[in-house]
């Protein structure tokens, strides 16, 4: 399987993104002082590139990955672009980070992968399942304790489309997700663009 070995905060700083979107408290660096914008005039193909590897970056997903969702996306009734981002908000890692499991998305899919998490009472090890409404998601009995006595990521508003339980460390997809519950700045219509030449 590929991993991304991507340094987060070089690829944050030239997506325009902020770390706290993806999880991580940033340190404003000594060196990167300077605000100083050498670049010239984006074409409008590389702004479609650049809200492309956006999502990627964001949601932690490969191109051929990416590619698949779109397809998906394609095929759903309504807007491809906001279908686009109802399919990755509801993959299984990001909603462990939605619900403050885990400190940011790649921690998600680590607890996943080690089978920490079950879904419908079904151990899944697989970080891209596309939940439904109504998918519970809970905590194995055995590592419940593991989970109580670290601290719930902080600070964490756990959006409309899901209900969680912290007595039960439960949680359910009560809908799906909308365009306004997506956190972070990106324009969708872009990738569609793109992907529609």
């Amino acid at each position: 399987m590929a991993i991304s070995r991507t340094p987060v905060f070089k690829r944050c700083n030239y997506l325009g993104i902020d770390p706290l979107v993806l999880g991580y408290a940033h340190k404003p660096s000594i060196r990167r002082t300077k605000t100083t914008n050498r670049r010239r005039k984006q074409s409008v193909y590389a702004r479609q590139l650049i809200e492309k590897q956006k999502l990627r970056f964001i949601y932690g997903v490969l191109e051929k990955q990416f590619r698949l969702i779109y397809a998906r996306a394609e095929k759903i009734d309504g807007i491809t672009g906001e279908n686009l981002l109802t399919l990755l908000e509801r993959r299984f890692d990001n909603t462990i980070f939605r619900l403050g499991l885990s400190t940011t998305r790649r921690e998600g899919r680590q607890l996943i992968n080690h089978g920490h998490l079950m879904l419908n009472g079904k151990r899944v090890g697989i970080p891209s399942v596309t939940l439904k409404v109504g998918d519970v998601i809970s905590v194995q009995e055995k590592s419940k304790q593991a989970f109580r006595s670290r601290k719930l990521a902080q600070n964490r508003k756990i959006p409309a489309w899901l209900e969680f339980d912290e007595d039960k460390l439960e949680a359910k997809v009560v809908s799906l997700p909308l365009r306004s519950d997506i956190d972070y700045d990106v324009t969708e219509s872009a990738v569609v663009e793109l992907y529609s030449k």
